[in-house]
């Protein structure tokens, strides 16, 4: 086949060559070029740039390179692979041979200089959690209480609960705030003497030098769940992890996926010895846990607490109080029968509600059901033909899963667990709702223009089908009779395709003209729909466009088999004056010995083919372009669907509102020791003391628009690869590529299986 493309291509060359005279008006450019002296200035420009470039912009790579290397070093030091291995979670030991302790402290807490207690976890004898700060309390009766599990008698949510979330067995005391003057004591980590002030956001730890510790101070922000907010080791999933859309790639992507493993293999093969992680370092996510149970443990803290200070002082009632407390008992019996009434009723009313829902939702399903019928499982289903129906499809799907969605942001919205997978499905799920409802709101404004000036979207769309797809391709086959571009084509062949096609573009063109008087009509119904949403209208002027341009799809068709009936036939008859011939059973290349006749046959044949190979080639590039314009603006309307129906418009609210609702991951930021001790009002000896923030990043946009750089990554690999250039080129039929990749990243959000109605109804019941 190559050797077949070498010699059409010098054949090309060498007519183009001979009819323009090409050779000689080279020589005539580059002669005038000479003596004007457009060499000589070329030359220099050239000598010009390229000492301005080895002189400075070599030098300025260089030392930005170098920057850049040792910015990353020493960035390095302070980012949570390092930091919490090294230095904050590594060894026990310093490089001085100190022993190493650090304090988890919330920056929430008030700044004043009253005193308190401390109290939080202790993951280990140097590994403290600092949880909240209690005032006005005793620190001797919090620990025994605290130690004998009587503190926490009304507790909500439960403690327990939370000690299971945070991998610990109680709270305890860990020290005192603003208490009595530390200098003159010593040093113990099983109780700390710390000091706030209004002036300085930071503590001040007392840990005099000769103590033998060296501490790092870990600062925090403690995230609200009320508000949703949380931290994450890692980027939060926008996508359902079920999913198998993304899954059913192609052979390609196959191919690649396995690639790449392999060469993972390799590397591991070829690292270093890693040394096991210490057991610091694995209780990373355990410490993240503890942060976002921060807030919840202090409300349950200081309502116990408060219980506590109640029970101190408690006495008994006088008469008007007592009367007080009876009317106010009577009122609440009154309440509790009233709300016993409601709730009685209550499940009735629920369950009418789930059993109309579900007769909804059996009606979506049969319509899933005939969507996705085949009539062989080789065959494409309707909603992969259809852009109308893969929208239908998408609607139904999420009308489906919406319940169950609810119930588990429900279910999740009261559990403490590991918000890093609980978060994802209220997102997910209200990111669904706004979309959904932007989509009938811009649908709305579409629908009502459409329904008001019908008749100017109908004459409108009318004209231009009629000018590009009718008239223009009828001027272009004209054109292409009267040897266009100077190109001498067979005259007998030219005619005949041309008024083959000619033929068949002009009974189109009476087709569209009795569909033409329907037009308004057909706009006004695609403007109720559009009540369903903007996406429909969409979907259906996408169906409609593929309808009324289906005579450029035959046209393409056509042309490309009779383009690839006369490749091959030439590129067997190539192979005939070389002696060789094709195995079409061993797939190879054999010899041949060929009689004088066959090859005086195959002679002819091969100089007529090759001198009307231009002829049809004319015509299937013409086809092949308009094609190819049908089929960018088609997607262009599939990609408007695609920010209809997945564009993370909640995720992008959230990011900008408050970003610690939508984290991607924790970073560390080392304080200048000097700033921090400005602030201080004690004046001592200390240790060595890092202030470490610890703060949450953002989700990048770059992982919430994931699915989309993986969708043109997809289109890219397919429209611009090799297979699909050789198609073009040879005549092939371009294999488009299948819905269920284009549309992956809209059923990323839906589960692959759908729920039973008996599932649906068990959960809604509970």
């Amino acid at each position: 086949m190559r050797y077949l493309l070498f010699a059409i291509i010098v054949f090309i060359a060498g007519y183009i060559t001979a009819r323009f005279s090409l050779i000689t008006q080279a020589l005539e450019l580059a002669n005038f070029a000479w003596e004007h002296g457009v060499v000589g200035r070329t030359i220099k420009g050239f000598l010009i740039l390229s000492i301005f470039f080895f002189l400075f912009c070599i030098p300025i790579e260089r030392i930005v390179a170098r920057e850049a290397t040792n910015e990353f070093l020493s960035s390095a030091l302070f980012n949570p692979a390092n930091i919490l291995q090294k230095g904050v979670m590594g060894g026990s030991k310093s490089s001085s041979g100190d022993v190493l302790m650090r304090i988890f402290w919330p920056l929430n807490y008030p700044r004043d200089d009253e005193p308190g207690v401390l109290v939080g976890w202790r993951n280990s004898e140097t590994d403290i959690f600092v949880v909240t700060i209690l005032n006005g309390v005793n620190s001797t009766r919090i620990d025994n209480e605290l130690r004998s599990g009587s503190f926490f008698r009304k507790s909500r949510p439960s403690i327990d609960r939370i000690f299971d979330i945070c991998g610990q067995q109680e709270l305890c005391v860990l020290g005192d705030v603003n208490g009595f003057a530390a200098e003159k004591e010593e040093f113990h980590p099983e109780y700390l003497h710390t000091f706030t002030h209004k002036s300085s956001r930071y503590p001040q730890i007392y840990c005099p030098s000769t103590s033998g510790v060296t501490m790092q101070v870990i600062l925090f922000e403690e995230p609200d769940p009320r508000r949703m907010e949380f931290h994450s080791l890692t980027p939060i999933s926008l996508a359902l992890e079920d999913n198998g859309a993304d899954g059913e790639n192609d052979d390609m992507e196959i191919k690649d996926r396995e690639k790449q493993e392999l060469l993972v293999e390799k590397l591991k093969q070829h690292t270093v010895t890693r040394i096991p992680p210490t057991e610091k370092e694995e209780s990373l996510q355990m410490i993240i846990h503890q942060i976002n149970c921060t807030h919840e443990t202090t409300e349950i803290l200081r309502i116990n607490v408060e219980l506590l200070n109640s029970r101190r002082y408690r006495r008994a009632l006088s008469v008007s109080e007592r009367v007080v407390e009876s009317a106010h008992s009577v009122w609440r019996t009154a309440l509790g029968y009233g709300w016993a009434l409601v709730m009685c009723c209550f499940p009735w009313v629920v369950n009418i509600f789930v059993i109309i829902m579900l007769f909804w939702r059996y009606l979506a399903h049969l319509l899933l059901l005939i969507l996705e019928w085949r009539l062989k499982p080789e065959l494409a289903a309707l909603k992969d033909i259809s852009a109308t129906a893969q929208q239908c499809d998408i609607r139904l799907q999420q009308f489906c899963y919406w319940p169950l969605q609810y119930d588990t942001v429900r279910q999740r919205k009261g559990d403490l667990g590991d918000a890093t997978n609980s978060y994802p499905h209220y997102i997910r799920f209200y990111n669904s709702l706004w979309l959904v409802a932007n989509d009938i709101i811009i649908g709305i404004a579409l629908g009502s223009y459409l329904i008001e000036n019908g008749t100017t979207v109908a004459d409108t769309i009318d004209y231009y089908l009629k000018t590009y797809t009718i008239d223009g391709l009828g001027r272009t086959i004209q054109w292409l009779l009267i040897d266009p571009g100077g190109l001498k084509l067979n005259e007998e062949l030219d005619r005949f395709l041309g008024d083959l096609f000619g033929w068949v573009l002009n009974y189109w063109a009476d087709i569209t003209m009795q569909i033409s008087p329907w037009l308004p009509t057909i706009i006004y119904a695609i403007g109720i729909s559009s009540f369903a949403g903007a996406s429909m209208p969409i979907a259906l002027f996408s169906d409609l466009l593929s309808i009324l341009t289906i005579h450029i799809y035959s046209f393409y068709i056509a042309s490309a088999r009779i383009y690839n009936w006369q490749l091959s036939i030439i590129y067997s008859l190539f192979h005939l004056f070389r002696g060789k011939k094709i195995n079409v059973l061993r797939k190879r290349i054999d010899s041949c010995d060929y009689e004088l006749d066959q090859l005086l046959i195959g002679t002819t044949l091969f100089i007529l083919l090759i001198f009307l190979l231009p002829t049809v080639m004319v015509y299937y590039c013409l086809f092949a372009a308009s094609r190819m314009a049908i089929i960018i603006l088609k997607a262009a309307l599939e990609t408007c669907l695609a920010c209809l129906n997945h564009f993370p418009l909640f995720a992008l609210m959230l990011r900008v509102k408050d970003s610690k609702r939508l984290p991607g991951g924790i970073m560390f930021e080392l304080k200048d020791p000097v700033e921090v001790a400005q602030g201080f009002q004690h004046k001592f000896d200390t240790a060595p003391i890092a202030y470490i923030h610890l703060k949450s990043t953002p989700l990048p946009l770059s992982a919430m628009f994931k699915q989309y750089s993986q969708l043109g990554m997809r289109l890219k690999r397919h429209y611009f690869s090799a297979r699909v250039i050789s198609c073009l080129l040879t005549g092939k039929a371009v294999p488009p590529i299948h819905r269920r990749n284009l549309y992956s990243m809209q059923y990323s959000m839906l589960p692959t299986v759908r729920a039973h109605w008996r599932e649906v109804w068990e959960r809604l019941r509970k």
